[in-house]
């Protein structure tokens, strides 16, 4: 068979990842995405211990370390009837293992991009609008500069709102708009030994705080859409007033972003030598900071699939290849977006009466050994069959 050929559409973080993921394979790539200039930005990725050992072996860069942020602790507070916020439940690093990793958005993408230009194997193709993928002989082809390039896999990096998705699966999705906006921004402060990533939740909040150096925080707030996001003085205001029990001497120096957020499973994963990645197939709320992690524990499974099929010179694209990366990640993925779905929304009820009774089963999660061990298990690794069988067991309990 010849050396089979993938298209990779969508210069994101997700297409910049699998590109070099899927080029040590040695894999034709052709990675099709309109470079522009990196902006500088206020978002930030947080990545769990199993999956930045992943990353470590694509070898993107010596200087991967110098730009992550490791997190030893993670707080959660919750309102008590006084209105008081209070710490409810403290995870610590196990086995020195770290809680998470964050890195800032843009500086990881620089870092995947000049992987990319100093991969052979991995053609840019700038193209910003694909809009049709047609079937040429046993191949899926695609029309770049009126020149026809033939694939034996194309994989859709470009999210579920892309043009090229809504035209391809139009099955349905289990799709839900949370009716809030996400305000993004990063703090400057007193320095101190910023290792506690913080998760502070309100009737209609959530406040983020991610360390990502001593004298910086990434602030991720989740507010209702009706909350004027474009009165910067009140946004800056409020952010100070939960912050300050916390950083010293807040001052802002980035921009405030904003986004609206969704959450999406996709019901087919694939069709002929075409498959859905990233967040065209699920997307999720972002207080737990597992949206980039689901994608690498995709992209994990792919690699090892598409490693064996080679190995085997079975086809890379074929439905029998496809379907199996269905089978081994779908469900998974489902249960996790659900169970992150009724947490989320868990926290969101007024009701007193439940607040008191999920107040208190966090405090008596808070003081389990083996619930905290599940947790961590679950953020790192996702949910795994053993893991699984751990809840079974502490739920009996």
């Amino acid at each position: 068979m010849n050396k089979q050929k993938i298209c990779i559409i969508g210069g994101s973080l997700t297409g910049l990842t699998t590109a070099i993921s899927l080029s040590k394979l040695n894999f034709k790539i052709d990675l099709i995405t309109d470079f522009k200039k990196i902006h500088k930005s206020s978002r930030t990725v947080a990545i769990s211990k199993n999956n930045l050992d992943f990353l470590k072996g694509l070898n993107i860069s010596k200087h991967l370390e110098k730009k992550i942020w490791p997190c030893d602790i993670m707080k959660i507070y919750t309102e008590s009837k006084e209105k008081k916020i209070l710490e409810t439940f403290k995870l610590t690093n196990k086995d020195n293992k770290k809680i998470l990793y964050m890195v800032r958005n843009d500086d990881f993408t620089k870092l995947l991009i000049s992987k990319i230009k100093k991969t052979k194997s991995i053609s840019v193709k700038k193209y910003n609008n694909i809009t049709e993928i047609r079937t040429s002989d046993m191949l899926k082809s695609i029309k770049l500069n009126n020149k026809e390039h033939k694939y034996n896999l194309i994989i859709i990096c470009t999210g579920s709102n892309s043009g090229i998705v809504k035209k391809l699966f139009k099955e349905k999705t289990v799709e839900n708009s949370y009716d809030e906006t996400s305000i993004i921004t990063i703090l400057n402060h007193n320095s101190l030994k910023n290792n506690t990533a913080r998760q502070l939740f309100f009737d209609d909040e959530i406040l983020a705080l991610l360390p990502i150096s001593n004298t910086k925080t990434s602030i991720v707030w989740s507010v209702k859409k009706k909350f004027d996001k474009k009165n910067k003085l009140l946004i800056k205001k409020k952010i100070k007033f939960y912050a300050k029990d916390y950083l010293k001497n807040i001052k802002f120096s980035e921009s405030i972003e904003d986004r609206e957020l969704n959450f999406l499973i996709r019901k087919n994963y694939y069709m002929e030598r075409v498959l859905l990645f990233g967040d065209a197939l699920h997307v999720i709320h972002p207080f737990v900071g597992q949206g980039y992690n689901m994608i690498l524990r995709d992209l994990i499974c792919l690699e090892k699939l598409l490693k064996n099929k080679k190995s085997l010179g079975l086809d890379i694209g074929s439905i029998n290849t496809l379907s199996d990366f269905s089978s081994q990640t779908k469900q998974s993925n489902f249960a996790f977006s659900i169970g992150v779905d009724l947490l989320k929304n868990s926290f969101s009820v007024k009701n007193k009466y439940f607040k008191n009774i999920r107040n208190n089963f966090i405090r008596s999660l808070n003081k389990s050994k083996f619930a905290k061990n599940i947790f961590y298990n679950i953020a790192d690794k996702g949910l795994k069959f053993q893991i699984l069988l751990d809840c079974f067991i502490f739920l009996e309990i």
